[in-house]
C-alpha cells in the first residue's frame, strides 16, 4: 500500500501529463486566436473554437496558465502566448483610468465598459504573474496605477470594496478572494509596500466579517455594512471557497505568524471536505447553507481543484498525512472531469445522477486547474 504522500505524487504525475500532453497543446493551438489576438472564450467538444464576445476575467486566467506553463515542464511557446495575449488584454480591456472593462468583442472592440471588482482582481493577478515571466517597469506601474484606482472608486469606508459605482448590493466575499490572492502574488514578486497592506486588510475583513461565527464557514454574500445579506443568500457557504479560501490564509498564516488565521483556514478546509463532498461522487459540491445543509449537490470543476490546493498546503503546513490523502482524493475526482472525447477538455458540471452536462469546456477552468497542478507540484517537491 502507498503511503498518503505517495498516493498523492502518483496522483500529482497522472495531473501533469494529462496537462502537458494534451492541456496545453490544444488551448494554445485551438484556444488562442492565432489572427487577431488573446484567447476565445470556450472549446467545444469536438475541439474547436466556439465564437463569442470575451469577458476580461478569462484572459488574465489564461496569461497565468501559460506563465507557469514552463515551470511546470511544458516546452511550448509559453512566453510568445503569454506576450500575445497581454497585448490583446491591455490594448483592448485598459480603460483611459486604468480600470479594465468587463466585456470586448473578438476584435477588441469594447461591448460594455463597466467596472466590476472580480475582474480587477484577476486584471491584478494577471499582471503580476506575466511580470514574474517577463519582468518590466511598465507591467509593475499599470498595476499600482490599478490598484489606486480602485481604492480611490470602490472603496468601501469600514474595509474592503464595493462590487460596483454606484453601489449594488449584495456585497461579495468572492471578489476579494481573488483580489487578496493577486497582492500575495505581487508581494512575492516584489511589489511595493502596499500590496502587504492590503492583503492584510482583506484577510482581516475574511477573519473578522466573511467568517459565519457559528459554522466557521466563509459567506459569500453580504448587505452594505458587511452583515450577512437577508434570507438564503446570506447562508450560502460554497465548498470550493472553503477550501480556495483556506489556502490563501494558511498561505498568509506563515507570512504574518497568525496562528488565528491558520486554524481558521483548518476549520473551512474540514467544512469543505466534510458536508461539501459527495462521497458517492469523491468530488465537492456546489454550495451548502451555513447550518450545513446541502444547497446545491451540482458539482462543478473548480471545486475540485481548489480541494488539491487545500490539501495539499495543510500537509506541508501541519505535517498532517490527511492532507495529503484530501489532495490524491481530490485529484482523483478531478481526472474525472477530463474523460472526455477530446483529451485537453474537461466537463464542466457533475450532476447528481452521475452525468456530466455536454457543453463546450470553458477557458476561464484552465486556471483552476493549472494552479491545481501547479500547487500540488510545488508542494510535493517541498516535502522531498
Amino acid at each position: 500500500m502507498p503511503t498518503p504522500f505517495e498516493d498523492a505524487r502518483d496522483v500529482r504525475n497522472d495531473l501533469r501529463a494529462w496537462l502537458l500532453d494534451y492541456a496545453y497543446p490544444l488551448w494554445w493551438e485551438a484556444g488562442t486566436d492565432h489572427e487577431r489576438g488573446g484567447f476565445f472564450e470556450k472549446i467545444d467538444q469536438t475541439g474547436l473554437a466556439t465564437a463569442a464576445p470575451r469577458r476580461a476575467r478569462v484572459q488574465p486566467r489564461q496569461i497565468y496558465a501559460f506563465a507557469v506553463a514552463s515551470g511546470l515542464g511544458w516546452n511550448g511557446p509559453a512566453k510568445e502566448a503569454v506576450e500575445q495575449g497581454l497585448d490583446f488584454y491591455l490594448k483592448h480591456y485598459r480603460r483611459s483610468d486604468g480600470l479594465m472593462r468587463t466585456l470586448v468583442d473578438a476584435s477588441g472592440e469594447a461591448l460594455d465598459d463597466s467596472v466590476d471588482l472580480y475582474d480587477q482582481a484577476f486584471a491584478l493577478f494577471g499582471l503580476a504573474t506575466a511580470y514574474k515571466m517577463l519582468g518590466g517597469g511598465d507591467l509593475k506601474a499599470a498595476a499600482v496605477t490599478l490598484r489606486d484606482e480602485l481604492i480611490a472608486t470602490l472603496k468601501h469606508p469600514v474595509a474592503g470594496f464595493e462590487e460596483a459605482n454606484p453601489r449594488t448590493l449584495p456585497l461579495q466575499s468572492n471578489p476579494h478572494m481573488h483580489l487578496f490572492e493577486a497582492c500575495l502574488a505581487w508581494d512575492e514578486a516584489g511589489g511595493d509596500p502596499e500590496w502587504r497592506v492590503l492583503a492584510d486588510e482583506i484577510a482581516n475583513l475574511a477573519l473578522t466579517k466573511f467568517i459565519d461565527a457559528d459554522s466557521g464557514a466563509i459567506r459569500e454574500f453580504f448587505d452594505g455594512d458587511w452583515g450577512p445579506a437577508p434570507g438564503v443568500q446570506g447562508r450560502i457557504a460554497e465548498p470550493g471557497h472553503q477550501f480556495e479560501w483556506g489556502w490563501l490564509l494558511l498561505r498568509w498564516s506563515r507570512l504574518t505568524g497568525r496562528r488565528d488565521a491558520q486554524d481558521a483556514a483548518l476549520r473551512m478546509i474540514a467544512i469543505g471536505e466534510g458536508p461539501g463532498v459527495d462521497r458517492e461522487r469523491g468530488v465537492a459540491i456546489n454550495q451548502l447553507l451555513t447550518d450545513m445543509s446541502v444547497h446545491d449537490p451540482v458539482a462543478r470543476l473548480w471545486p475540485q481543484t481548489e480541494r488539491i490546493k487545500a490539501g495539499a498546503l495543510s500537509a506541508e503546513i501541519t505535517g498532517n498525512e490527511a492532507g495529503w490523502t484530501l489532495a490524491a482524493d481530490a485529484g482523483r475526482g478531478l481526472l474525472k472531469y477530463f474523460e472526455t472525447p477530446v483529451r485537453g477538455l474537461w466537463w464542466d458540471r457533475y450532476n447528481p445522477d452521475g452525468t456530466f452536462t455536454n457543453e463546450p469546456a470553458p477557458a476561464s477552468s484552465f486556471y483552476h486547474i493549472v494552479c491545481a497542478i501547479h500547487e500540488l507540484d510545488r508542494a510535493i517537491d517541498a516535502a522531498t
